[in-house]
């Protein structure tokens, strides 16, 4: 709960504050990495930091979070909340951690802000700061405790099993514990981190959906290379190390199961949207909605390039098979065969069953996309989760 002499402070002065978050962000992570360059080589994504995403993601954050506070002083926005903690949860963060962005952020504050930052200012913003820091370190904990696992200590060594290339850019990593313990038990749409050695001696973690079901004796992940002269920044130096390097036999150092975009067990209808690489998460769901017999109806949507593209096309179609109710619509933009959609989703003719639940994942644009359509069909907004790959600008801007 924000105090109300500082909400009245952050009321008056977020638009100034939310105008130089650009600046002030870009200041702590210089700020931050000068100090600190292991986190910047062993935590933070170096690909997205090069493009800006990182950036991008927390000036949002801070923003929304500030906004919502002056909105709604007794509540808080248990979503993004949520949402960072099951990320910051995949990657081992702990609560010793945010004193030291507290001194580099509130550095770059100082900075960029000048004079106008009195004594009051900073006090409220302070004041936000650890509202937010606090509520996030207690998510953590709980979801190191729902684990059993002591806070940060989140990582294992895996045997990779198997390889699959799906397509030329997307292969399966086939997985189970190094020490023959059971795997830890997930929930359909969770995903994991793992954590790889680069030959200048970074440890770079990327997170990648578990595709199989709760219930498989092995996991997998599917990962797709990322070609930074196509998507406008930097290869992906995770996605390219473990196509070119890593094979059955090989080990790979895997935390433990995260996310907050799970398929939730109900009678309702279902509906799995993806576009590209997003169809991960939604195997998952698919293959454990046919795993417990689901009877409600369960439409599955995709889009791609071309069916070439399509990461576990056949998968995708032979789970929707073994469901009672099920059908499956995938559009592409090139070469689409018979039966396909030409172009991008489009669900004007797609029926959509009352009391549906919705789960998207793909770039921005197409969930944009989908969920304005979902909506013009009827399905309530609360019933509309998403999972977004990489820092979550939207959420940030919501």
């Amino acid at each position: 709960m924000l105090s109300e002499k500082s909400t009245a402070t952050v009321r008056a002065t977020l638009p100034a504050v939310g105008a130089a978050i650009g600046d002030i962000t870009e200041l702590f992570y210089t700020k931050l990495f000068a100090a600190h360059p292991d986190l910047l080589r062993d935590l933070f994504n170096r690909g997205n930091q090069a493009a800006g995403l990182q950036k991008q993601a927390l000036a949002g954050s801070i923003a929304a979070f500030a906004t919502h506070l002056v909105a709604h002083p007794d509540q808080r926005p248990d979503v993004m909340l949520n949402r960072i903690a099951h990320k910051h949860a995949s990657l081992g963060v702990t609560r010793a951690q945010y004193p030291v962005v507290h001194e580099h952020l509130f550095a770059a504050i100082t900075e960029v802000l000048g004079d106008a930052l009195t004594p009051e200012v900073a006090e409220a913003w302070d004041e936000v700061y650890w509202l937010m820091a606090n509520a996030l370190a207690a998510l953590e904990e709980r979801l190191y405790a729902a684990r059993q696992v002591a806070a940060g200590d989140v990582w294992r060594e895996w045997t990779v099993t198997g390889r699959t290339e799906e397509t030329a850019d997307c292969a399966t990593f086939r997985i189970v514990p190094a020490d023959g313990a059971p795997a830890p038990a997930h929930l359909p749409g969770q995903y994991v981190s793992v954590q790889v050695e680069l030959p200048d001696g970074a440890r770079q973690i990327r997170q990648y959906s578990l595709t199989t079901a709760p219930g498989a004796p092995t996991r997998a992940i599917t990962v797709k290379r990322v070609h930074g002269r196509t998507g406008g920044g930097p290869d992906g130096e995770v996605s390219n190390h473990l196509h070119a390097r890593v094979r059955a036999g090989d080990s790979l150092r895997v935390s433990a199961p995260y996310g907050d975009l799970v398929l939730h067990d109900s009678a309702a209808p279902v509906l799995l949207a993806s576009a590209g690489i997003g169809c991960t998460p939604m195997l998952s769901m698919l293959e454990h909605l046919a795993d417990t017999g689901h009877a409600a109806p369960v439409t599955v949507l995709h889009a791609d390039r071309s069916p070439a593209d399509h990461p576990l096309r056949d998968d995708h179609r032979a789970l929707t098979h073994k469901l009672a109710d099920a059908s499956a619509r995938f559009w592409y933009e090139e070469s689409a065969g018979p039966g396909d959609g030409q172009g991008r989703l489009d669900l004007r003719d797609v029926p959509v069953a009352p009391g549906t639940r919705a789960y998207l994942c793909g770039p921005l644009p197409f969930m944009r996309s989908a969920r304005e359509q979902l909506l013009a069909k009827g399905v309530a907004a609360a019933d509309i989760h998403y999972e977004v790959f990489g820092p979550d600008l939207w959420l940030a801007s919501a």
